[in-house]
């Protein structure tokens, strides 16, 4: 009997179990970064709406009183302005591209809290599938302003408004799908990896948006827009919520898990008292109510500790292009791919973050330890970032691995814990409710910091960073209380 290929023979070393995993694993990954993907032109695109255009204005109106008797007038479009895109092209242009991004973030936030209670009471793949349709609608929306020449503010917030509602569908769909096929045992590290979308997203909405902002900035918007739309396609055809709908096991057995679930018995630190839902449970058991799962222990510091980290993210998220931009004096496309370096470091913090709290079981101990690190680097960010482009590369890696580090743990793995607390029994409809929940106060703090930005950054860029400096503080404090929980155990375990 001949050999088998060597290619066969690693298809057939895994199980059927383990290739459904991956499956779920690539497809949840690719459905969220198309999300991530979708948010970003925005941040790109601030600096072709608006345009420092003072010194070479000037140099216009002298050459035209030069030249005036030897010229015909010319008719200029109605599209084109010498600073930027009306309305966006007069002074007050940071306050207004901090009302987009107020507008889009305030409304995912307070829809976040409603989807999560929403999608526990409907099936994930349609849930899922009709919020990316209308996601990829209203992203295509904003870049069809520029098609039809439109100039109103109120249309482009709307656009933002109902983007930023759409958009909640996803994050708690994803989590749960996630969390239903991953049990405790390296959860850690594997939503370390796995939620490097949201970097991947940023990555690739900013190499698109880029490519097109200097020379048609609405397909900075049409294109992401028409890939969440065929992801949410993709989805329809191929998610698969649970293991047991196409009878897969979902409660893995290790020794570790074991001894996770014993712990937890002997120990009320939060994050290592999880257990490891059955699908048989999650039939038995309601939806979890909202104060029931604010009841769930960590919940609220967790949730008012991501308020402040996403506050941080989202400022850089939405203002570093253009920060660069005045700093470095790059024209837009190059300040947004220069940007992509961010989201490069964050990829490494969240897969740092989830390895070393594995490794130390210690989810709030590892947050703390990373946001006591950011504050003093955002610090040297700010001065070092004025040196020169060399510098600015280096403290953009660093800096988003420690600002995206904590946020990504909280997000992900932090939410599936909590969501399979011990004190809920085997219920796996919570881990929805308490993902929109910890996502939902977090967003709160993703619509304020673009908005501060946009109020403190006439000041000075140096008040941003102070400002940021303060929500790191601020998000480390709240987690003292479980920090201080999970060294105590540590400490009982080991007498």
């Amino acid at each position: 009997m001949a050999h088998l290929p060597p290619g066969i023979r690693f298809i057939t070393s895994f199980s059927r179990d383990q290739w459904y995993r991956a499956f779920i694993f690539s497809l949840t990954f690719l459905l969220y970064a198309s999300f991530h993907l979708s948010r970003k032109p925005i941040s790109i695109v601030k600096g072709e709406l608006h345009k420092h255009c003072a010194a070479s204005h000037e140099v216009e109106i002298n050459s035209y009183k030069e030249y005036a008797p030897q010229i015909q007038p010319v008719k200029k479009p109605s599209n084109v302005s010498q600073c930027g895109w009306e309305p966006f092209d007069k002074n007050n242009y940071k306050q207004l591209l901090g009302a987009l991004d107020y507008s889009f973030l305030c409304a995912y936030a307070i829809g976040m809290y409603l989807s999560g209670i929403i999608g526990e009471r409907l099936p994930i793949r349609y849930y899922l599938t009709v919020g990316m349709l209308a996601s990829g609608l209203f992203t295509a929306m904003f870049g069809l302003g520029y098609f039809y020449n439109i100039h109103n503010l109120w249309f482009y917030i709307i656009a933002q408004i109902a983007n930023g509602l759409v958009q909640t569908t996803g994050w708690p769909s994803v989590v749960t799908c996630i969390g239903n096929w991953f049990g405790k045992g390296r959860r850690g590290l594997i939503m370390g990896i796995w939620n490097s979308h949201t970097s991947v997203g940023n990555i690739l909405g900013s190499l698109i948006a880029a490519y097109w902002v200097s020379t048609c900035w609405g397909l900075s918007f049409v294109m992401p827009g028409v890939t969440i739309a065929v992801m949410g396609i993709v989805c329809f055809l191929f998610l698969i919520e649970h293991p047991k709908d196409v009878s897969c096991s979902c409660t893995p057995s290790s020794v570790k898990m074991q001894r996770l679930l014993i712990d937890s018995e002997n120990c009320s630190v939060s994050l290592n008292s999880s257990t490891v839902v059955t699908g048989e449970g999650s039939h038995r058991t309601s939806a979890i109510s909202f104060l029931g799962a604010l009841r769930i222990p960590g919940v609220i510091e967790f949730s008012l500790c991501l308020l402040f980290a996403k506050l941080v993210s989202y400022t850089f998220l939405f203002w570093l292009p253009l920060y660069i931009t005045n700093v470095e004096h790059l024209d837009a496309k190059r300040a947004g791919d220069l940007s992509t370096l961010f989201d490069v470091g964050g990829i490494f913090g969240g897969i740092l973050a989830g390895l070393i709290s594995d490794r130390l079981e210690k989810r709030a101990s590892t947050c703390g330890m990373m946001l006591l690190l950011a504050a003093p680097t955002l610090y040297m960010f700010s001065a070092v970032s004025k040196m020169g482009l060399e510098a600015t590369v280096v403290m953009l890696l660093i800096s988003g691995a420690l600002v995206n580090g904590p946020y990504a743990l909280i997000t992900t793995a932090v939410s599936a814990d909590l969501g399979t607390h011990k004190s809920l029994k085997g219920n796996a409809r919570a881990l929805s409710t308490v993902t929109a929940i910890i996502d939902g106060t977090g967003s709160v703090g993703a619509a304020l910091g673009p908005l501060l930005a946009g109020l403190i950054s006439p000041s000075g860029w140096n008040n941003v960073f102070y400002m940021l400096m303060v929500a790191d503080a601020c998000a480390l404090l709240f987690l003292l209380r479980l920090i201080q929980k999970e060294l105590r155990c540590n400490a009982d375990h080991t007498l």
